[in-house]
C-alpha cells in the first residue's frame, strides 16, 4: 500500500467524521443535509430528458443530487458508507497524477446538475476545496426553475409552481411577471383566486368566460395593480423574506380579514398599508407603534394632537392609479339627523368623486347593536344609497363615538357628519366635546355639516399660512380643478400675519394649478365673523380652512375660531389637518 493510499484512507476518515458531525448539526437545527434525487425530481416536475450532451465546467456548488446514489452522500458530498471508502480513496489518490479527475457525467435541470457517474469524483473535488469540475452535461427540460439552494420540501412548491403554469400558461402569456413563491400552498390558492374572478366576470358581463380570458384578466386587473402597490409603497423592503406572490395573497388575506372585522370595503392600498405598519420588523415603524400605545394610554383624548399636519396628503399622493382623492366617505349616521343631511351630502361627494359611502352608526353597550332603531337606520341607509345609486354600507359599532370614529377614519378619505348641537364656548364643554376631538384627532379631513346641504359649486377658502391652512389650500386647488367650481380666497389682516406675504404665497400656488381666483382682502377684526359675513355675501356655499392652531392644551382653555365659526354656520364648513 503505497503512500497516497495511505493519507487518502486517513481523508476518507476525516470526511466521514464530518459527515457524522454534519448529521448532529442537522437534527438540533432542523436543516436538511441529504442529496435530491434525480428521479424523484425529474418525476415531481415532469421533466423531459433530452439527448444532447456537453462537456463544460460546471460549479460544484450546484451539483444537488445523484442518479441512484442520494442516500450514500451529503448535501455536500462528504461520504455516508464506510463500505466506499477503498473506491474513495483510490479517486483521492489518483489525483495526484498528471491527467487529474476525469470528467463526470451530470442532468442538468433548470440551474442544478444531478450526477449520473461520478459521485465519488465530486466527493473528491469537493474535499481538495475545488470550485468546479468538468462534466459532460446532458440538459433536462422543465417548466420551472430550480437553483442550487433548493431543498427537499421545496419540491412541493417547485410541483405546485409547474401545475399553476400548465392550468395558466402564464410563464408564457406574461413572461416577464415574476411569480416565484418560497412555501407550499400558495399557487393552489392562486389558481382559486383565478377562479372566482372567471365566476364573478361571467356574472358581469353576462356570458360565458374563457379560463385564458380570465387567466389574463385577473393578472392585469387583479394581481399585477397589487404587485404595483407592493412597489409603489416598497413594501417588499419590510419583508424580505417575502416574495410578490406571497405578499399579493397576504395583502388580500388582510383586507378579507379587515372587511369582515368593519363591515365595510377596504381599499386594496389602505389594507397593504395596514399591513405594513402592523406586521413591518422595521425599527422605526415598531417604535412608533410603540410610542402610539403609551401615548394614547396616559393620554385624554380631549388632550390627543392627532397626526401631524400634511400627513394626510403625503398618504393620498402615495395612492396607484387613484386619481380622487375622497373616493371613500365616511358618513356618521345618528337619529337625531331625521333629514339625513349627513348622508344626502355625503351622496354628492360620491357621485363628484365617484366614489362610496360607509355609513357608521355608534351605539353604547354591544347590546343596542341588534336592536330595532339601529337595524331600521342600517336598512334606511342601504335604501337612499340605491336610490341614489352610489354604493355604500353601514356598520354599526358600540363604544365612544369620537374614538371609533378616529379609528375608523383609517379605511376612508373624508369624514362628513352632522352637528345638532357645536361646542359651547366654556372649558367643560370643550374638554368633553366628541366633535372637538374627532376635529383634532382623525387623520382625515372632516366635512362638518350644519343646517343645510351644499351642491359644493363655490368654495371659501379662509388661509392664513399656518400648516393646516395650507392643508386647505392644497385641497382648494384640488376641488377647484378637479370638480371645475368657483374659489374665492379670504386673507384676513391680522397682526400675526402678513397678508401681503400670504397672497403672494397662495396666489403662486393656485397660478400653478391655472385657476382663476377671487382673493378677497379684509381689513383686521372679528375673524368668524368676517369669514362667515364673507361667504354670505359671495354667495359660497361650503368654507374650507384649517383645523385647530394651537396645542390642544392651549386650545381647551382658550377656544378657537374654527368653533366659533361651526357654531354661528347654516353652510358646511370642510376643516383640513
Amino acid at each position: 500500500m503505497n503512500n497516497l493510499f495511505v493519507h487518502a484512507i486517513n481523508d476518507f476518515k476525516k470526511a466521514r467524521q464530518k459527515a457524522a458531525m454534519q448529521g448532529i448539526l442537522a437534527r438540533i437545527t432542523g436543516k436538511p443535509t441529504e442529496l435530491l434525487s434525480y428521479e424523484e425530481v425529474r418525476q415531481q416536475l415532469r421533466a423531459i430528458e433530452g439527448s444532447k450532451t456537453v462537456l463544460r465546467d460546471i460549479p460544484l456548488d450546484a451539483i444537488v443530487g445523484s442518479v441512484g446514489r442520494s442516500k450514500d452522500f451529503t448535501r455536500n458530498f462528504l461520504p455516508l458508507t464506510d463500505s466506499d471508502q477503498d473506491r474513495w480513496a483510490r479517486v483521492m489518490a489518483g489525483t495526484a497524477s498528471l491527467s487529474g479527475l476525469p470528467p463526470i457525467e451530470v442532468y442538468q435541470i433548470g440551474e442544478v446538475f444531478f450526477v449520473f457517474d461520478g459521485n465519488h469524483r465530486v466527493s473528491v473535488a469537493r474535499e481538495l476545496e475545488a470550485n468546479s469540475i468538468q462534466a459532460y452535461v446532458r440538459e433536462v427540460r422543465t417548466r420551472v426553475n430550480i437553483t442550487p439552494d433548493i431543498q427537499p420540501d421545496d419540491l412541493i412548491t417547485k410541483a405546485e409552481e409547474l401545475d399553476f403554469f400548465e392550468h395558466t400558461q402564464l410563464d408564457k402569456l406574461k413572461p416577464d411577471t415574476d411569480f416565484r413563491t418560497t412555501h407550499p400552498g400558495q399557487y393552489p390558492v392562486l389558481l382559486e383566486h383565478i377562479e372566482v374572478h372567471r365566476y364573478f366576470m361571467g356574472l358581469d358581463e353576462k356570458r360565458d368566460i374563457s379560463y385564458e380570458e380570465a387567466v389574463l384578466h385577473w393578472h392585469d386587473e387583479v394581481y399585477s395593480p397589487i404587485i404595483e402597490i407592493i412597489w409603489e409603497r416598497g413594501i417588499l423592503r419590510h419583508f424580505p423574506q417575502r416574495t410578490e406572490v406571497e405578499l399579493y395573497l397576504w395583502i388580500s388575506q388582510h383586507r378579507v380579514e379587515l372587511e369582515e372585522a368593519l363591515n365595510w370595503q377596504v381599499g386594496t392600498a389602505e389594507a397593504a398599508g395596514d399591513l405594513e405598519y402592523r406586521f413591518s420588523k422595521e425599527f422605526s415603524l415598531r417604535f412608533s407603534r410603540l410610542i402610539s400605545k403609551i401615548y394614547d394610554a396616559v393620554t385624554p383624548d380631549a388632550l390627543e394632537d392627532g397626526p401631524a399636519p400634511g400627513l394626510w396628503r403625503e398618504e393620498t399622493q402615495k395612492r396607484v392609479n387613484q386619481e380622487n382623492l375622497f373616493a371613500n366617505a365616511l358618513v356618521l349616521v345618528s337619529a337625531t339627523d331625521g333629514d339625513w343631511l349627513a348622508l344626502e351630502q355625503s351622496i354628492i361627494l360620491a357621485k363628484r368623486e365617484e366614489g362610496q359611502i360607509q355609513g357608521l352608526h355608534v351605539v353604547n353597550t354591544k347590546d343596542e347593536i341588534d336592536v330595532e332603531l339601529p337595524l331600521n337606520l342600517k336598512a334606511e341607509f342601504e335604501e337612499r344609497c340605491n336610490l341614489a345609486e352610489i354604493n355604500g354600507q353601514m356598520a354599526i359599532e358600540s363604544g365612544a363615538v369620537a374614538r371609533i370614529v378616529c379609528e375608523r377614519s383609517h379605511w376612508t378619505d373624508i369624514i362628513v357628519t352632522k352637528v345638532t348641537y357645536p361646542t359651547e364656548d366654556r372649558l367643560s364643554a370643550r374638554f368633553g366635546s366628541g366633535l372637538r376631538t374627532m376635529i383634532r384627532r382623525c387623520p382625515r379631513p372632516m366635512l362638518v355639516v350644519r343646517e343645510q346641504v351644499s351642491e359644493m359649486k363655490h368654495a371659501l377658502l379662509a388661509y392664513n399660512g399656518t400648516p393646516k391652512s395650507k392643508e386647505a389650500l392644497y385641497l382648494a386647488a384640488y376641488l377647484a380643478s378637479k370638480w371645475d367650481i368657483q374659489l374665492s380666497v379670504l386673507l384676513i389682516e391680522h397682526e400675526e400675519v402678513d397678508v401681503d406675504a400670504l397672497y403672494a404665497e397662495a396666489e403662486a400656488y393656485l397660478a400653478k394649478q391655472e385657476l382663476r381666483v377671487n382673493f378677497i382682502r379684509h381689513e383686521s377684526g372679528e375673524r368668524s365673523e368676517i369669514i362667515l359675513n364673507t361667504a354670505k355675501e359671495n354667495v359660497c356655499d361650503f368654507i374650507l380652512m384649517g383645523g385647530y392652531k394651537s396645542s390642544s392644551v392651549v386650545e381647551v382653555f382658550l377656544g378657537s375660531i374654527v368653533d366659533e365659526v361651526l357654531r354661528e354656520t347654516e353652510i358646511p364648513l370642510l376643516i383640513c389637518r
